[in-house]
């Protein structure tokens, strides 16, 4: 009897993850490691990487250092030298690294005619081209050797309107247009050998956005309470709970997906509210 594949398998297989430093980046090169996949910890704040990718070793699992921001195309391009010269490969990319900034927030007592384009600039600069740098950095070495999955993360603020997060809603909406348009590239140029997709969370805790969903003492803020109220699942997401897809959307399993946007959200992007 022939030995049976595991499609969903990513052992052996090379994976970059920016923002690799984050509460959502943890998760991930933690379940990727797991699997037995060889991870690039990207980010910036070098201290942090260095003890996640110790953790890893510790376990078992293979990990390396990359301290890079992702707006900065040599820096980038140093961290790819550096996993090429380490593992010889890279067959996936993780664009996880973003965020929001206080600038770009609207409160309902700003005056909606005078934005703040700077922070607007400045969180687009984060999460668009924060995606979209990285792809061309990391992307073009999957490219030559042929073979290779992208994921980027999109958000509920691409496919809702929530408010106070103009900036935030606009570069993830973006992103969601370059995740559909970059993968019919992708396919054209490539056919199923290089694809993108992207993962769009529901609310999940994070250190940027705890503050405002949640209160000091663990109770929710009102924002909090309207997220859960608008959540048919009832509850914030655990990170855990993504890795489901992110496995699926690395691995042979999704061989025939691309441009496409999965929702890991417990059911807020469908609920109208009533």
């Amino acid at each position: 009897m022939n030995e049976m594949v595991n499609r969903f398998s990513v052992k052996d297989k090379v994976i970059v993850v920016t923002g690799a430093t984050g509460v959502l980046g943890h998760s991930f090169i933690t379940a990727l490691a797991t699997e037995g996949a060889a991870v690039g910890v990207l980010g910036r704040n070098e201290k942090c990487a260095n003890e996640r990718v110790d953790a890893i070793i510790r376990l078992g699992g293979k990990a390396i250092t990359l301290v890079a921001d992702v707006t900065q195309e040599k820096q980038l391009v140093a961290a790819r030298k550096k996993i090429l010269d380490k593992f010889g490969k890279i067959d996936g990319l993780v664009n996880a690294a973003g965020g929001n900034m206080p600038g770009a927030i609207i409160a309902p007592d700003k005056d909606i005619f005078k934005l703040d384009f700077v922070a607007l600039k400045e969180v687009m600069d984060l999460n668009l081209f924060g995606t979209i740098l990285p792809t061309q950095i990391f992307g073009e070495a999957i490219a030559s050797q042929g073979a290779g999955s992208i994921v980027n993360i999109s958000s509920m603020a691409s496919q809702q309107v929530i408010t106070k997060v103009l900036g935030y809603s606009m570069a993830k909406s973006a992103i969601d247009c370059y995740t559909k348009w970059f993968s019919v590239e992708l396919g054209k140029r490539y056919g199923d050998s290089i694809r993108m997709n992207a993962i769009a969370p529901g609310f999940f805790l994070t250190e940027q956005n705890r503050l405002l969903l949640t209160n000091g003492n663990g109770t929710m803020t009102e924002r909090g309470e309207l997220v859960i109220k608008n959540t048919p699942f009832n509850r914030f997401g655990e990170p855990d709970e993504l890795i489901g897809a992110l496995l699926w959307l690395l691995s042979d399993a999704s061989k025939f997906v691309t441009g496409s946007v999965i929702n890991v959200d417990g059911g807020f992007a469908i609920f109208s509210g009533v």
